[in-house]
């Protein structure tokens, strides 16, 4: 069985980690701090839809009163948890840093917080914030969550990133400098991307020796650029068996000690255009669980000399 499991997955999960580390459970708590994103002034990805929200969200109230709404719902499944406060929603290192400040310390004096997960862009840390993150890092577990999508500079243009990998680089080893644990997001299925494309993309990320990793599936959303564009162009999109037989290929490409945080995504029903096989997650997870069964792999058998 693979090492870094505790519910004989093929890859590194997020809850043997957290276990691991922390010697009990542990589940984000997704937080929303009402930021807004710095890419918007350009348009913004042509993805989004403005709604990067959590289900559990009260994204209106305060800090407090949204941990204390998520956590309730939570520990019904999981109570005498552990918990990390997790930033979810906007570009969260973009705006006042006293008041990212004032956020955090809110959320570090909450019983049994264990870390703080901060979800932003690679070209939205300064140097006075990531000061501010070398300090945070010392007093609790710090995660940065970095968004890439592609190593593929073309597709970051098409898309309309607004940076370039070369910055996305520079970040990650700023980060890796102050010892702080990072976690790309990447996209499979971008318009016009090939499956290898989307292995480059994992193997620049393990090359980066990245700490963890999001996987999610294109889809596209209502009133987003991304649906006119799929409107005019037809572009095609990841059945879920392309979709099943990248990933599978992508983990052998990623070194067994990187966390798997992610490895399919979670589309609001209502909003969604395409594709509808993703409203299904967990048929998709034990189609790749099945997959790497049936080919006999592993995370990171592909990394070893």
């Amino acid at each position: 069985m693979f090492k870094y499991t505790l519910d004989n997955k093929r890859y590194h999960t997020l809850n043997y980690f957290y276990k691991n580390k922390f010697g009990k459970k542990v589940f984000k708590v997704p937080l929303d701090l009402g930021l807004d994103c710095p890419n918007k002034m350009s348009g913004g990805c042509i993805f989004c839809s403005n709604n990067s929200k959590s289900n559990i969200t009260l994204n209106e109230a305060n800090i407090l009163e949204q941990f204390n709404h998520a956590k309730k719902i939570m520990e019904k499944k999981w109570p005498n948890s552990y918990y990390i406060a997790y930033f979810q929603a906007g570009t969260n290192t973009y705006g006042p840093l006293a008041y990212l400040k004032k956020q955090v310390d809110v959320v570090l004096n909450i019983p049994n917080v264990v870390g703080i997960s901060i979800a932003t862009r690679p070209d939205a840390i300064n140097n006075e914030c990531l000061n501010y993150l070398k300090e945070l890092n010392k007093k609790t577990f710090l995660t940065i969550e970095l968004g890439l999508q592609s190593s593929n500079n073309e597709t970051l243009k098409y898309i309309n990133r607004g940076h370039d990998v070369e910055c996305f680089t520079q970040m990650v080893k700023k980060l890796q400098k102050e010892n702080i644990f990072v976690v790309a997001h990447i996209i499979n299925g971008l318009p016009y991307e090939t499956k290898e494309d989307m292995l480059n993309t994992v193997k620049y990320l393990n090359n980066l020796k990245i700490d963890g990793i999001k996987i999610h599936a294109l889809f596209i959303n209502k009133n987003t650029e991304l649906a006119k564009r799929y409107e005019k162009e037809k572009f095609s999109i990841l059945t879920r068996d392309e979709f099943v037989d990248i990933v599978c290929e992508q983990l052998t490409y990623l070194d067994e000690k990187i966390v798997i945080e992610r490895i399919t995504g979670d589309p609001i029903i209502e909003e969604l255009i395409a594709p509808h096989w993703l409203t299904k997650k967990f048929v998709v997870l034990n189609e790749i669980d099945k997959e790497m069964v049936k080919r006999n792999i592993y995370q990171g058998i592909n990394t070893k000399a």
